[in-house]
């Protein structure tokens, strides 16, 4: 059986208490308990860091396990930057508020990132990945 969740989720903070027991209740179910501490986690910092970027936006949330890994997407809406200055700061602020994340992701051994989303989704699309 492979996992394969997703949930799109309203804009607000507290969706993710939401996306976090989704994921601690799918993870078990599916045989992947090991995940269950770091993936609860990093659901709740995207989550948690996109509603606060874009309230009262819907976020979308993806969650997958293959090829030995476990797979977070998030989407949220937050709009383009047309100005490059503009653009590499929301960046940079974005990677200093996701600390935390950063922390459990490294030192589980994955790596995690942001992009602009391309069609069609629209906004920024976060990433983590975790190896079993």
């Amino acid at each position: 059986m492979t996992l394969s969740l997703s949930l799109t989720l309203p804009g607000d903070t507290r969706s993710a208490a939401v996306g976090r027991r989704a994921v601690a209740a799918a993870l078990p179910a599916y045989g992947l308990r090991s995940f269950v501490w770091p993936a609860a986690l990093a659901v709740t910092e995207l989550i948690a860091h996109a509603a606060a970027l874009t309230p009262g936006r819907e976020l979308y949330l993806s969650l997958r396990h293959r090829d030995a890994a476990l797979r977070l997407v998030l989407w949220d809406q937050h709009p383009a930057h047309p100005d490059p200055e503009a653009r590499a700061l929301c960046e940079v602020r974005r990677r200093r508020t996701l600390w935390l994340l950063a922390a459990v992701v490294d030192d589980w051994g994955g790596e995690w990132g942001s992009c602009e989303a391309r069609s069609p989704h629209q906004g920024v699309k976060s990433w983590v990945v975790l190896p079993e």
